[in-house]
C-alpha cells in the first residue's frame, strides 16, 4: 500500500540541472514551484502533481519519483502480483507491430497476470452515463482525472460537492481484479500518469511508462526472448478510447451536441482552469465539466520523452494508435462475455469521496502589495506590463508571491534588466575612478622622481647663477650709456634672470612643502588672485559665486599661487581677447572650482602631457612647463583633484578650456 508520507516529494527538482528560466512557475496551474536564489523547488503541499514541470524542463531538472525498486520487492516476494496497464499503452510503445508482444514482455517480469484497465473504464463510464442523461442531475465535474481532483480539493473545496462521486478507472479495476483473483493479490498499476502514484491507497505500486521501459532494459526483455501474450480476463470494450480527448462520452455513446449537449470538454493547463473557474462563478450553469490535466492521458508526464516522443509533438499520432487499437480489438469482441462480465462485478462499489485540503493563499494587504511594487521599481500602473515573463499571470500575483516566500524580485525582466544597466553605469563609474587613480598614482611617482632630478639640478645652479647676475649687474652700472657693451650686459642681467626664476620654479616644483591650513573665505581668496593678475582690456573676467558656505581650510598662499597661474594660463591662451568665466560651488563637505576661457583650446595630443614638468605649448622665452605640474602638486597636497576639459575643434563647439578643481572643506589631519 501507498504510504501517506510516500505521497509528498512526487516530483522534485535536480538544483544542478535548474537554469533560471522559471518555465515550471509558468506551467504550474497551482504555482507550487517556490524560487530560492534562482533555483526551483517543488512545494510538495501545494502540488497536484500535474507533472506540466516535468514535460516543459528542457534542462531535465524536474524529476518524478520512481518505484521500480518497490515493484522488484513484490515481484521478489513470490507473491501474486498483477499488473494493470493502463488503455493509453498503444500510443508509448508504438514500436510493436503486434501488442501481443508487449503483453508477454510484461509477463516474462514475473507478473502473474496481466490485465487491462480498460475493462475499468467500462464500468466506470456506465457511472457516468447515469449522472450525464439525468437532465436533474446536479451538475458535475469528472473525477478520473487525480490531478484534477487534488487541484479542486486544494485551490477550489468549494467545488468538492459537485465532483462526481465516482471512482478512477484505475481503482475500478483494481477492484475488480481483487474480487477475481482473491483480495490477497498485489497491484501494479502501469501508465502515464504520475499523479496515479498518489491517488489510491488500494494500490500498492504504481510505476509509468517510462519506468517500465528502464524495467525492460535492466532485465533485458525484448521482442526477441519472449513468448506473444494476451491480457487475462475480464477485458476491455470501449474503454480502451478513455485516454484520448472526448474519450469518456465515446465510451458512452454520447455525443457533444453544440445544441442539446450539456457537457464542456476541456484539456491542458489553461483550458481546465478556465472551465472551472466559469463553472465556479457559474458561468456556465447546468453544464457538465469532462476534465483532463493534461491533452489526453496519452500525453500524459509518465509517457516517454524523445528520442520516443518530444514534447507534445505526435499528439494526433498517439491517438490513432490507440485508436487503431481500440477498433481492432473490437473487430474479435465477444460481447456476450463483455457483458456477462459487466453484470459479474455490477455489485463493487463505485463510490468515492473526496477530502478538502484548502490550500488557497490569503491576499496580503494593499499597503504589503505596493511595497514589493516599489521594490522592482514599479512605482506607477503604467509599470505593470504583466509580461508573464516571471511565469506568473501579472505583476500582483508576482508580488504576492514574493510576500508568500514563493517568488523572488529578480524575477521580474524589466527590474532584472534595470539592475543590469545600474550595475553596468556603475562599474563604467568604478573603472573611469580606478583610471584616474591609475594616471594619478603614475603622475605622481613620475612628478616625485623628477623633483628629486630638480633639486639637485636647482641646488648646484643657485650658486653660479648668483655669481653671473652680480658680476653682470656690476658691469652693467658700470658701463657708459652709450657703450654697445651695455646692451650685451643687460641681455646677460634678463638671460640670467630667466634661469633664476626657472630655478625657483624647479625648487617649488621639488620642495614638499608643508601646508599650512587655516580657515579662508574662498571667495575674497578668489577675487584677490583675479586683482592680482595684470588682465588686458579685450578679456573680461566674471565670477559666479553660488556656494552656500564660502569658509574652507586651505593653504592662502598655495592657493593663491593655483588660481593665479590658472588664470594667467587662461589670459595667455586668449591673444585675441575672449572670456574668463570663474565658478564657486560647493556641498556639505567639498568646495569647487571652475575656470573656464574661450582661448583656442588644447590640442587632443597634448592632453595628457599638461601635468609633465617642462612641458609647454609656448613659444620659446615664454614659458617653463612648471606651472601646472605646482598646481597639481599643490592640489594633491590638499587631497583634492583637478580635471582638464578643453576643445580646440570649432565644428565640435565652442573652443576654450576649463580646470575644474574639488577640495575637501575640512582637513583632520
Amino acid at each position: 500500500m501507498i504510504s501517506t508520507s510516500d505521497k509528498k516529494h512526487l516530483v522534485y527538482t535536480i538544483k544542478e540541472k535548474c537554469r533560471v528560466c522559471y518555465t515550471c512557475v509558468r506551467e504550474c496551474p497551482s504555482k507550487a514551484i517556490k524560487i530560492i536564489h534562482g533555483q526551483a523547488e517543488v512545494i510538495s503541499d501545494r502540488c497536484v502533481a500535474c507533472g506540466n514541470c516535468i514535460k516543459v524542463c528542457s534542462q531535465y531538472a524536474k524529476v518524478f519519483r520512481k518505484d521500480i525498486a518497490q515493484m522488484f520487492t513484490l515481484l521478489d516476494a513470490e507473491e501474486k502480483v498483477i499488473a494493470m496497464i493502463a488503455p493509453s499503452f498503444p500510443a508509448e510503445f508504438s514500436e510493436f507491430e503486434n501488442y501481443q508482444t508487449f503483453i508477454g514482455m510484461v509477463r516474462a517480469l514475473g507478473f502473474y497476470k496481466v490485465v487491462e484497465v480498460a475493462f475499468g473504464a467500462d464500468l466506470v463510464a456506465m457511472q457516468y452515463k447515469k449522472i450525464l442523461l439525468n437532465r436533474n442531475a446536479v451538475p458535475c465535474i469528472t473525477s478520473d482525472c487525480p490531478a484534477i481532483v487534488s487541484y479542486i480539493e486544494k485551490y477550489h473545496p468549494d467545488l468538492i460537492s459537485n465532483l462526481a462521486p465516482i471512482i478512477s478507472p484505475m481503482v475500478a479495476m483494481n477492484r475488480v481484479v481483487r474480487n477475481k483473483y482473491g483480495s490477497d493479490v498485489k497491484i501494479v498499476f502501469i501508465g502515464p500518469c504520475i499523479a496515479k502514484k498518489a491517488e489510491s491507497e488500494e494500490i500498492d505500486c504504481v510505476i509509468t511508462f517510462r519506468e517500465l521501459r528502464e524495467v525492460f532494459k535492466m532485465k533485458n526483455i525484448s521482442t526477441q526472448n519472449t513468448i506473444a501474450s494476451v491480457f487475462d480476463p475480464p477485458l476491455g470494450g470501449k474503454g480502451g478510447i478513455f485516454p484520448v480527448n472526448r474519450g469518456l462520452l465515446r465510451t458512452i455513446d454520447i455525443e457533444e451536441d453544440i445544441l442539446d449537449g450539456n457537457i464542456v470538454v476541456a484539456e491542458g493547463r489553461n483550458n481546465f482552469q478556465e472551465a472551472i473557474r466559469e463553472f465556479e462563478a457559474k458561468l456556465v450553469e447546468q453544464e457538465h465539466l469532462e476534465l483532463l490535466c493534461c491533452d489526453g492521458c496519452i500525453m500524459g508526464p509518465g509517457m516517454s520523452p524523445y528520442p520516443f516522443f518530444s514534447g507534445n509533438s505526435h499528439r494526433f499520432t498517439k491517438k490513432s494508435r490507440v485508436r487503431k487499437y481500440v477498433l481492432q480489438k473490437l473487430e474479435k469482441f465477444d460481447l456476450m462475455e463483455w457483458e456477462r462480465n459487466v453484470r459479474e462485478f455490477a455489485g463493487i462499489d463505485f463510490s468515492k469521496t473526496f477530502v478538502n485540503h484548502d490550500m488557497r493563499p490569503n491576499k496580503p494587504p494593499k499597503q504589503q502589495i505596493d511595497e514589493v511594487y516599489i521594490s522592482m521599481g514599479k512605482t506607477n500602473p503604467q509599470d505593470h506590463l504583466d509580461c508573464g515573463v516571471c511565469g506568473y499571470d501579472s505583476c500582483e500575483e508576482h508580488a504576492i508571491a514574493i510576500i508568500k516566500g514563493l517568488a523572488e524580485v529578480e524575477m521580474c525582466l524589466p527590474y532584472a534588466i534595470e539592475k543590469l544597466h545600474n550595475s553596468v553605469r556603475e562599474l563604467n563609474d568604478s573603472n573611469a575612478k580606478l583610471a584616474s587613480a591609475q594616471q594619478a598614482l603614475k603622475q605622481s611617482e613620475k612628478l616625485a622622481s623628477l623633483g628629486q632630478l630638480s633639486a639637485g639640478i636647482a641646488h648646484e645652479l643657485n650658486n653660479p647663477l648668483g655669481v653671473i647676475t652680480m658680476y653682470s649687474n656690476i658691469l652693467k652700472d658700470d658701463a657708459l650709456e652709450n657703450d654697445p657693451i651695455r646692451k650685451d650686459l643687460e641681455l646677460i642681467v634678463d638671460q640670467a634672470d630667466r634661469c633664476k626664476k626657472i630655478v625657483s620654479g624647479l625648487l617649488n616644483f621639488a620642495r614638499k612643502n608643508q601646508v599650512n591650513f587655516e580657515e579662508l573665505n574662498v571667495n575674497k581668496l578668489m577675487e584677490k588672485s583675479i586683482s592680482s593678475v595684470i588682465v588686458p582690456k579685450n578679456v573680461k573676467i566674471s565670477l559666479n559665486t553660488i556656494n552656500k558656505n564660502p569658509i574652507g581650510m586651505l593653504d592662502k598662499d598655495q592657493m593663491t599661487q593655483v588660481f593665479t597661474n590658472l588664470i594667467k594660463n587662461a589670459v595667455e591662451a586668449m591673444p585675441s581677447g575672449g572670456k574668463i568665466s570663474i565658478t564657486i560651488n560647493d556641498t556639505n563637505d567639498e568646495m569647487l572650482f571652475s575656470v573656464s576661457d574661450s582661448g583656442t583650446g588644447i590640442a587632443p595630443e597634448n592632453m595628457g602631457k599638461l601635468f609633465t614638468p617642462f612641458f609647454t605649448t609656448k613659444g620659446i622665452g615664454k614659458g617653463t612647463g612648471l606651472g601646472l605640474p605646482i598646481i597639481y602638486g599643490i592640489v594633491k597636497m590638499h587631497k583634492g583633484s583637478i580635471v582638464v576639459n578643453s576643445n580646440n575643434n570649432p565644428e565640435k563647439g565652442s573652443t576654450g578650456t576649463t580646470f575644474k578643481i574639488t577640495l575637501p572643506r575640512v582637513h583632520t589631519d
